[in-house]
């Protein structure tokens, strides 16, 4: 029979982020170390990191990431991408072959900005423009996906434990202000190269740990609004929640986190006046874009980084700080493994969103 304490039943997929309030640059190695101690929360199908901070030779362009499934593919993507925007880098993502990752797509990156004639004729802005083009490649060109498309930050994302995803993408040779991590443990999706975490859309990045029981609501809600969901994982449906509040809603991350993990309908009832109209408000305005279920989430952004969890705190997370160094893991042994001695650690409560960002007039 066995004992408590012999099984261990992890509650699916890991999550970590590491950030520098300072600004100051680490190579992936930290997060590689932090991620991997909780390998067991993972099963080797999907694996990923993002970095802010990572492209400072090119801070001003757009990085796209793409994974290709063949040359037509890269040939067609490749046509749509120099006919909208102005390239001035096209080169395969350097990776170094490893026995336990297979299946390996074309992966290519472009640093570019958008034709200043297409933004005039079509009265668009950068990064509307941006995001649609993304869209377009990835419901129309078969066989290819842009999975980062942000300004000096990128996505890394593969088949396989984190550890060796990381390593596959010689993370050690990159330095970043911010990184988040993923290890997947699919139970209701497929294990493929565009499925692994995080999940991006211009600067935004999600990392998730849960199931979202709302999918299909938030995702036939937020489709009304330009945005595909063909990824098959419901993770996907967050990323475009947060461009769509953020960026063209204009709230704020304390905002979003108040639609996303709104509190129950009796916590406002008791509320004062004022608090109540306002959540009130948010709940039947966006109530699409509510997500229900299980879930731990880290949104990278530029300049900063949001933990969050569902109401009910279904899902692990902690969160650490010493000095400028703010750190939020599934569990405290990720956070441990880098920082053996922060000054403070916590549980957030659920929906309780923690914002980290870099101090006042960081630039990076």
């Amino acid at each position: 029979m066995q004992k408590e304490g012999q099984i261990r039943i992890p509650s699916g997929c890991a999550i970590s982020g590491i950030f520098s309030r300072s600004g100051k640059k680490m190579n992936g190695e930290a997060i590689i170390r932090s991620i991997s101690t909780m390998h067991d929360r993972s099963n080797g199908l999907g694996g990923g990191f993002a970095a802010y901070g990572i492209y400072p030779q090119n801070k001003e362009l757009y990085a796209f990431h793409v994974f290709y499934d063949s040359t037509a593919a890269k040939e067609a993507c490749e046509k749509l991408i120099m006919a909208n925007f102005d390239v001035t880098v096209a080169e395969r993502i350097p990776t170094r072959k490893m026995p336990q990752i297979t299946d390996e797509p074309i992966i290519w990156r472009y640093f570019g900005l958008p034709f200043e004639k297409l933004l005039k004729d079509t009265q668009l802005d950068e990064k509307e423009f941006v995001a649609r083009c993304v869209v377009k490649i990835n419901t129309q060109i078969k066989g290819a996906y842009v999975f980062s498309s942000g300004k000096n930050m990128g996505v890394f994302k593969a088949v396989g434990f984190p550890e060796d995803v990381g390593r596959y993408y010689c993370l050690d040779r990159y330095e970043g202000y911010c990184w988040t991590a993923h290890g997947r443990y699919p139970t209701n999706t497929p294990g493929w190269w565009g499925g692994a975490h995080p999940f991006a859309m211009l600067d935004y990045s999600i990392v998730h740990n849960g199931e979202i029981s709302s999918y299909d609501a938030n995702r036939r809600f937020i489709e009304m609004f330009g945005y595909k969901c063909t990824l098959l994982t419901d993770t996907e449906v967050i990323t475009y929640i947060i461009d769509y509040l953020n960026r063209k809603q204009h709230m704020s991350f304390a905002e979003v986190a108040e639609v996303i993990a709104a509190p129950f309908w009796n916590e406002i009832d008791r509320m004062p006046e004022e608090q109540r109209k306002h959540y009130a408000y948010l709940r039947n305005m966006f109530a699409s874009l509510l997500i229900t279920g299980p879930f731990s989430i880290l949104l990278g952004y530029t300049g900063g980084m949001m933990a969050l969890n569902d109401r009910l705190k279904l899902r692990s997370m902690v969160v650490a700080e010493r000095g400028n160094m703010a750190y939020v893991a599934s569990e405290e042994c990720a956070i441990r493994a880098v920082e053996p001695n922060p000054t403070c650690i916590w549980a957030p409560r659920g929906g309780e969103p923690v914002i980290i960002t870099l101090n006042e007039g960081v630039e990076v």
